[in-house]
């Protein structure tokens, strides 16, 4: 089974306390996109991207910066780097040695910039999300961009788990960048939604803190089939067979 999540706006680059680490694999692809993005202003950037000006700035000098090889001293491990809500419910400072060999194996992470990342891939800051309508020689967007290769890499890892299953807890922005008729399994959703007023909605902070627990549990438990995920307890969520499907977990709190 793979797994796949969302990256974070909000970052660390605390230096990390692990050592091991590995090099993404779409880094040429990385490479390409910081080069379009160093001939761009900051009023450029702040126009594409939506942001503040301060925002702007600072991935004006984050793009200036970017530099290869990447190591310890100049990058940082994806899944410690990134540090909003689906992180804090992962809570990968909390991986063991073997946890963290087994997050590599199974967890994915998509990227704008960086297409998948592995959890221990070095990643350098920066802020570019799936949805930037960034052109880059014909194409129009970042979708366009990276085509099939997220596929091809999700694909790859899929074989090498010897799994079967792709586990979507991206958001759709991001989840939008595979192509679901090129993967090579099933590919299966899930959903936590909370009962207010007789009907079950989306609470997104808590929503996106379950992803991100849901992965730490996948982990700590070493699960590896659909099956086990139903006697999850995620922070309150639980699983309803009534409100599921083949293809959709849903997970529900009262």
């Amino acid at each position: 089974m793979i797994v796949l999540l969302s990256p974070a706006k909000s970052l660390n680059f605390e230096p990390a306390k692990i050592k091991r680490h590995s090099t993404p694999r779409l880094l040429d692809e990385s490479t390409e996109l910081v080069g379009h993005l160093k001939t761009k202003s900051a009023n450029s950037i702040k126009k594409l991207m939506g942001v503040s000006d301060n925002i702007a700035t600072l991935n004006v000098s984050r793009f200036n910066n970017f530099e290869t090889p990447f190591t310890l001293d100049n990058a940082k491990q994806a899944i410690l780097a990134f540090n909003g809500d689906v992180y804090t419910g992962l809570e990968a400072d909390s991986f063991d040695s073997k946890d963290m060999t087994f997050a590599q194996k199974h967890i994915r992470i998509l990227s704008g910039l960086y297409g998948v990342l592995k959890p221990l891939d070095l990643m350098q800051p920066y802020r570019l999300e799936m949805g930037t309508r960034l052109k880059v020689k014909r194409k129009k967007n970042l979708y366009e961009f990276w085509d099939e290769k997220i596929t091809s890499v999700i694909n790859e890892d899929l074989t090498k788990s010897k799994g079967t299953v792709i586990l979507n807890l991206a958001s759709k922005e991001y989840f939008s960048s595979v192509k679901p008729k090129l993967v090579d399994g099933k590919i299966v959703h899930v959903h936590f939604k909370e009962l207010r007023n007789g009907q079950y909605k989306v609470i997104s902070f808590k929503a996106k803190k379950a992803r991100g627990k849901m992965a730490n549990l996948i982990v700590k438990n070493r699960i590896t089939d659909i099956k086990s995920l139903s006697k999850l307890d995620v922070d309150g969520y639980l699983y309803s067979k009534e409100l599921s499907d083949e293809n959709n977990l849903f997970f529900g709190k009262e």
